[in-house]
């Protein structure tokens, strides 16, 4: 069965390293031992955590002799912020009620 690539996307954001890896990548592109060096964790560890994100679409590894930096990819990104965004109106609508219903405590003097 074929994984879309929402799926990728947001599988590879759910674990926290992953994603303190995207932050520092988004910085610009690292090799391998930079981006393990803030981590408690192995250099073959980050190297798998990579690979994850690299299958994912979310970097990119060049090569150049013989270091691998790996970059940030910005599209599976902004897939996934697109399709969050379609969640916006709802999330908006909700939160203005919610201030609505507050104000009106706070004028009633029930608050």
């Amino acid at each position: 069965m074929a994984v879309d690539q929402l799926t990728s996307t947001f599988s590879a954001l759910a674990d926290p390293t992953r994603r303190a890896i995207l932050t520092q990548l988004a910085k610009g592109e690292a090799t391998v031992n930079e981006l393990a060096e803030p981590f408690p964790i192995t250099v073959q560890a980050v190297s798998k955590h990579l690979k994850v994100l690299e299958r994912a679409g979310l970097i990119t590894r060049g090569r150049s002799a013989q270091l691998r930096p790996s970059r940030l990819e910005g599209a599976p990104l902004k897939d996934a912020l697109d399709w969050l965004e379609m969640y916006e109106r709802f999330w908006r609508g909700s939160f203005d009620r919610l201030d609505e219903r507050l104000q009106s405590k706070g004028r009633s003097g029930n608050g």
